[in-house]
């Protein structure tokens, strides 16, 4: 992993007299899950809304695959293959799970589109969709109206649309939020998988996931990274404990101790 697949480099943001993005440079490295945490406030949404071309930065550059990407709109970045899921939904709520789901593949094959034909009657599109749905665990809920699944199996069929694009990297924003036990477990599960198939870049306030499942985290305070590194050095970075971890930071070092014991 010589060259990075998402560089990101001297990126400013200001809204007004508010800096939201400070000189911010970041590498994400082909094949890694790569953390971004923070506390409330720090620029996190509003560095992804730069990644993903809904906000424009004022000073730095985005680069993706090689490819400058820093001018780029939303869709022209999609179809380059950096997919965004979660917090920022285009679900519809009065289509089944299939229907969404081809949806997002027929949005990949432009020659697919036929007037006055709905997506989900294609049959080319529908074997793809079923495909993805059976990837995040929603197999047997092809025909289940969107509205009707629980909010866990919402996140999972926003995710599922995100990989009906066919992406190089995903950008999940806090897919752990507003999830019980159980679906928390089965979406810290789902990752696990994804990641082994998929360049990923994780923003999540869940810091058992994110310590659990991040190849490296980057730590973002008031617009700038402050640390990045492994998940060990993030724990015991003595800048990081104190602008973020605070007295958690304590608990993080003995679960890291406890996890090598055993």
């Amino acid at each position: 992993m010589t060259e990075p697949l998402l560089r990101v480099a001297n990126l400013s943001k200001r809204f007004g007299a508010l800096v939201a993005t400070d000189d911010l440079t970041l590498d994400v490295m082909q094949g890694e899950m790569h953390a971004l945490i923070g506390p409330n406030g720090a620029g996190k949404t509003t560095l992804i809304g730069q990644l993903t071309g809904e906000l424009r930065p004022n000073e730095g550059t985005i680069s993706f695959a090689g490819r400058d990407i820093t001018a780029l709109s939303v869709d022209a970045r999609a179809r380059l293959g950096l997919a965004r899921s979660f917090q920022i939904t285009s679900v519809f709520d009065s289509f089944t799970a299939e229907g969404n789901v081809s949806l997002s593949v027929q949005a990949r094959q432009p020659n697919s589109f036929k007037f006055w034909t709905p997506a989900r009657t294609i049959a080319r599109l529908r074997q793809p969709a079923q495909d993805k749905l059976t990837a995040v665990g929603l197999r047997g809920r092809n025909a289940d109206i969107a509205a009707d699944l629980s909010h866990g199996e919402h996140r999972q069929l926003e995710l599922a649309m995100a990989l009906a694009t066919e992406p190089k990297m995903l950008l999940l924003d806090e897919p752990m939020a507003g999830l019980g036990l159980q679906e928390s477990r089965a979406m810290s599960e789902l990752l696990r998988r994804l990641k082994s198939q998929f360049t990923i870049l994780l923003v999540e306030h869940d810091m058992d996931v994110v310590f659990s499942l991040a190849d490296r985290i980057s730590v973002l305070v008031g617009g700038r990274i402050i640390a990045s590194g492994t998940p060990d050095e993030i724990r015991t970075n003595p800048d990081v404990r104190y602008a973020y971890l605070g007295e958690d930071s304590e608990d993080l070092v003995e679960e890291t101790e406890s996890d090598v014991a055993h």
